[in-house]
């Protein structure tokens, strides 16, 4: 007898709820002031499910320097709508078997929890809107930096799991939890990218395993900074706005997200990556022209970017002894 394929039944519930509570709440015409939104996230999805960087990677830089959101409500959304669609492409990488790395998954993923309220409740008081956005395209930036050396130094290394479990390594993949949990909460996704840099320039995973792996962990991590934001943590209540942009989003994300696990799981995604530099470059030079720079946020941009391409090259130049 054929087992249903779960991913499909999880995305007929949610678009079910969803209907539901679009029908019952009078919400249809929310697309009429928030269709951009259901655009940015057809391709913020897809880049979520198929790479190693959540849907916020996407919406962030699109709200706060596109449309001048606030970049705490940008940090809101980015988490409630990668718990839709990172938790359903999860739902997907899990029953279709595709390789994950179980021990790097629950390690990071508790230290990520533990990361991710610590940025809600004391990290993004650090922040004002300026300043955030250029940590985050000058984070993302030296991102790009190592995800382009990944891709020209890792290439003949295909390890598919992780041969050491050592107290050492297990603490590696603790920090980079909790660092990347704090940037989340601060950003909405960071965990993401810090563990798979990790995992592919530290522990020389391959990457279609540290892939689906990353994609797992930011749906937990932003599960939990969903949740303790709807309790009333991390300061004033989630703006009516931005659960309006939530609203439009939902069922464009529950597929969208799925589609790119399926897609990374049967192809390599050279393409991808090219075309994730390139957005990477584009918010980068958007922030330029969009955020009116000083010598602080000059010094801050300049700053973001050494230490996080001195931190993925000092992950690199320890995998090298690891490896």
């Amino acid at each position: 007898m054929t087992r249903r394929p779960l991913d499909l039944i999880f995305i007929a519930a949610v678009w079910a709820l969803w209907f539901v509570a679009m029908w019952f709440g009078e919400r249809w015409s929310l697309f009429v002031e928030n269709w951009f939104m259901s655009v940015t996230m057809a391709f913020g999805s897809f880049i979520a499910g198929s790479t190693s960087q959540g849907g916020g990677a996407v919406a962030f830089p699109v709200m706060t320097l596109g449309f001048d959101i606030d970049p705490k409500g940008a940090r809101d959304f980015s988490m409630m709508i990668q718990s839709v669609g990172m938790t359903s492409a999860s739902v997907a990488i899990l029953w279709r078997r595709i390789a994950i790395e179980k021990t790097a998954l629950v390690v990071a993923g508790i230290a990520g929890a533990g990361g991710v309220i610590i940025g809600l409740e004391f990290v993004q008081q650090w922040f004002s809107p300026n300043p955030t956005k250029v940590f985050f395209v000058s984070l993302w930036l030296a991102f790009g930096f190592a995800l382009w050396r990944i891709n020209r130094i890792t290439g003949k290394i295909r390890r598919r799991h992780l041969s050491d479990t050592s107290p050492k390594a297990i603490l590696f993949l603790a920090v980079s939890g909790f660092l990347g949990g704090m940037i989340s909460g601060l950003l909405g996704s960071g965990l993401d990218i810090l563990v798979f840099a990790m995992l592919v320039l530290g522990f020389r995973l391959c990457e279609t395993v540290a892939t689906p792996t990353s994609v797992i962990l930011m749906a937990a991590n932003s599960l939990v900074g969903f949740a303790w934001r709807g309790m009333g943590g991390g300061g004033e209540p989630i703006a009516t706005e931005i659960w309006n942009y939530w609203w439009v989003c939902v069922p464009i994300v529950a597929i969208g997200a799925p589609m790119g696990a399926r897609f990374i799981s049967n192809r390599g995604h050279e393409f991808v990556v090219r075309l994730l530099l390139a957005v990477i470059v584009a918010q980068f030079l958007g922030a330029l022209f969009i955020v009116p720079f000083d010598r602080f946020l000059t010094t801050l941009a300049c700053a973001t970017f050494g230490l996080g391409v001195a931190l993925f090259l000092a992950v690199w130049i320890w995998g090298k002894r690891y490896a």
